[in-house]
């Protein structure tokens, strides 16, 4: 990419895409264009197609979806799985046929096998059975994987899909019933903080491992991807780290500064047992996420005090 090139990043709002777009331009890209869901909503396919018709950017970051926790994908599966196929449809389709000439699609971790062999290889999709806890989300982001590879096979469409972990960092949804795992267990703690609460119920049994990526780190990573891959397919997008959810949970408790206990509820899911990645092929070109996971979260909650509501 040059730096006046045009650069379309869609879901700019979104935590992992407003760290794309924070990224492009602390780099010094000069023509970096968003549009908020009222000014451009995605899943129009008329709208889509206007948009793309007149501003015809060269290279396009999809970081715009429908996301949550196992709660909000239990809840809202039928929304999860319509507004992700029509966000994929019209964005890939659109920018084929205006001339994008590179294209990243973000993808999810949770498009794996439940039961893959670890660490994850990008072969292992569609080899094994989903988790159930967020399959309408997880066939969505499937169907944009896929899309992505038949475009690249039949129109010569150079688009590929970038793989990560658990994202967690600023600009999170700290949402009670809709957040991911780091933030929903950030606000809890900061809240029984506030209020002086004895106890935090957390769910499961705390013993599923689970690899996190800091949303800057991987900002830098797809980046660097836009810049320097051009095989298509899938690319995984980690840290090679992993922590199990109690592990995770306590640190989060400590940075919050949350001194009671913690119950484990032991008859809500747990979830996928293990999930880390091979991101072999991103460290043979030369990346490397550089965030230490407690320095992450220490910046993340720093962030939630300053931005979001409290107490």
């Amino acid at each position: 990419m040059d730096f006046d090139d045009k650069i379309f990043v869609a879901g700019h709002r979104g935590m992992v895409g407003s760290a794309i777009f924070r990224a492009l331009t602390k780099a010094g890209y000069q023509n970096v264009i968003t549009r908020t869901r009222q000014e451009l909503p995605l899943d129009n396919s008329n709208e889509v197609e206007s948009f793309f018709a007149v501003e015809r950017p060269k290279y396009v970051f999809l970081a715009a979806a429908k996301v949550g926790g196992i709660q909000a994908n239990k809840l809202y599966g039928g929304d999860f799985i319509r507004e992700n196929l029509q966000i994929e449809v019209n964005i890939i389709d659109a920018a084929y046929r205006h001339g994008v000439e590179k294209f990243l699609f973000l993808g999810s971790s949770c498009i794996y096998p439940k039961f893959a062999e670890q660490p994850i290889q990008e072969t292992s999709l569609l080899t094994g059975e989903l988790e159930e806890t967020n399959l309408p989300y997880a066939v969505a982001k499937i169907a944009g994987t896929v899309m992505c590879d038949a475009y690249r096979e039949q129109f010569g469409f150079n688009a590929f899909t970038v793989m990560p972990p658990n994202v967690y960092g600023i600009g999170d949804n700290f949402h009670p019933e809709n957040s991911h795992v780091v933030a929903g267990l950030m606000q809890r703690f900061h809240k029984a903080k506030v209020n002086c609460l004895p106890e935090v119920v957390a769910w499961g049994t705390g013993s599923p491992l689970r690899e996190l990526i800091y949303c800057d780190d991987l900002a830098e990573g797809c980046i660097y991807l836009m810049q320097n891959y051009d095989d298509g397919g899938m690319i995984n997008v980690g840290t090679s780290d992993e922590y199990t959810i109690r592990q995770i949970t306590e640190l989060v408790a400590d940075v919050v500064g949350y001194e009671g206990k913690i119950a484990w509820d032991k008859s809500k899911p747990d979830g996928t047992p293990r999930k880390i990645m091979n991101n072999e092929k991103i460290s043979q070109l030369g990346w490397k996420a550089k965030t230490e996971f407690r320095t992450g979260l220490e910046m993340m909650y720093a962030w939630y005090m300053q931005e979001c509501e409290v107490g």
